[in-house]
């Protein structure tokens, strides 16, 4: 790392720089400039599902950007008339009216302009604990005070209510209310999955009020949790549904799926980057490998080796962990004491990187190509950092 890096790297920056330059990616791996491989377990918060650099994926790469690099939405372009129907083909229910964007916060703010647009309303009911992004829209949905207060005024009109209360979700949600926004499972509030009942409740609350359901699975979508999408276990379907992180294997990609009641009012809104061939080329390999290798079936399965792994390790050796959670390969592990620690420890003492969530949530998200072997190596490491 040059000192120019390290000079610019402070408390003050949403990513502070660590002592780790990697120079080359390849599956579960990462490569240092220091020649260490390193176990990669939190993927980039997720967005190398088929891990680093998959053939399949730089392969369509090349070959869009040889033949056209971009060109912007409004003329129809081979790779991105592809993607919104392949995205609509897979997508929960009937949701399956496309707008593609550059990121997740691009899509819940969509997600919450078409949602005004459609009901001519404008409150807005996010939960306690909730992420959605850092853009101003986005951010007013976000709960964690540190992330809204130096931009404020951000965007009104949200409401914050208890994460997975049926009854304060309902008493939130009238007359006045535009859209509910949730994750299926909270990522960055500590890895809280919500129950099948609860986003149920949820459905038949905001059917109730004429109000959307968005469901934000920038963290949850794309197979993490054992389906192609969380909400499918639930069996519940969205008004809108919210993409990103892995949808392109890591280049800026992001989406909002929608039913057509939202579609045909969502009002004036554009992007001159949505849906650029590149990317589009990159999330049609991303999403065709997904399903043909039945990854969710294999994020399912390993998660769920994960989890009993460390449950086991943590009764074995009577570890200082209040509870290991999460749904498929998106698991948290609180703590009893500081995460961020043990982040330092796995990464400098046994080579494997992944990711806090919050101060005492371990956040472990693979790619999902991962394989028990893999899971046996971090169980080990993480008996030694916490038995020490």
């Amino acid at each position: 790392m040059s000192a120019a890096a390290v000079e610019g790297a402070g408390e003050g920056f949403v990513f502070s720089e660590k002592p780790i330059e990697l120079v080359s990616g390849d599956g579960v791996h990462l490569t240092g400039a220091d020649g260490t491989d390193y176990l990669d377990f939190g993927a980039s918060y997720a967005c190398a599902p088929l891990g680093h650099c998959p053939p399949g994926v730089v392969d369509a790469v090349q070959e869009q950007a040889a033949e056209l690099l971009y060109v912007q939405g409004s003329y129809p372009v081979r790779a991105r008339t592809e993607l919104y129907d392949r995205l609509g083909a897979v997508a929960p229910g009937d949701i399956s009216k496309v707008w593609l964007c550059n990121s997740g916060t691009e899509a819940n703010e969509a997600a919450m302009k078409f949602a005004r647009s459609a009901t001519g309303d404008q409150k807005v009911v996010a939960t306690k604990r909730a992420f959605h992004g850092r853009t101003l829209g986005s951010l007013a949905m976000t709960w964690k005070k540190q992330y809204r207060e130096p931009y404020e005024p951000v965007a009104g009109g949200v409401e914050f209510v208890d994460y997975g209360d049926v009854d304060a979700l309902a008493d939130a949600v009238d007359d006045d209310t535009a859209a509910v926004f949730l994750e299926p499972v909270q990522g960055e509030g500590g890895v809280n999955p919500a129950t099948a009942e609860y986003l149920r409740a949820a459905r038949d609350v905001t059917a109730d009020a004429g109000a959307a359901l968005v469901l934000d699975e920038i963290q949850t979508g794309l197979g993490r949790t054992g389906t192609l999408w969380a909400c499918e276990q639930a069996g519940v379907v969205p008004d809108a549904l919210t993409t990103a992180k892995g949808l392109a294997s890591g280049l800026p990609m992001g989406a909002t799926l929608v039913a057509d009641w939202l579609a045909e009012d969502a009002g004036n809104h554009g992007s001159t980057f949505s849906g650029g061939p590149v990317v589009s080329a990159a999330a049609n390999a991303t999403l065709t490998e997904l399903v043909e290798r039945d990854l969710p079936g294999h994020a399912a399965d390993v998660g769920d080796y994960l989890r009993t792994e460390l449950s086991a390790a943590v009764d074995a050796h009577d570890l200082p962990v209040r509870e290991v959670r999460g749904e498929g390969l998106l698991v948290g592990v609180e703590v009893k004491r500081g995460a961020n620690a043990m982040l330092r420890d796995f990464a400098l003492q046994h080579d494997i990187l992944a990711l806090p969530a919050g101060r005492s949530v371990l956040r472990l998200l693979p790619p999902l190509v991962v394989e028990e072997r893999h899971v046996d190596r971090v169980v080990d490491a993480f008996v030694e950092v916490l038995g020490e």
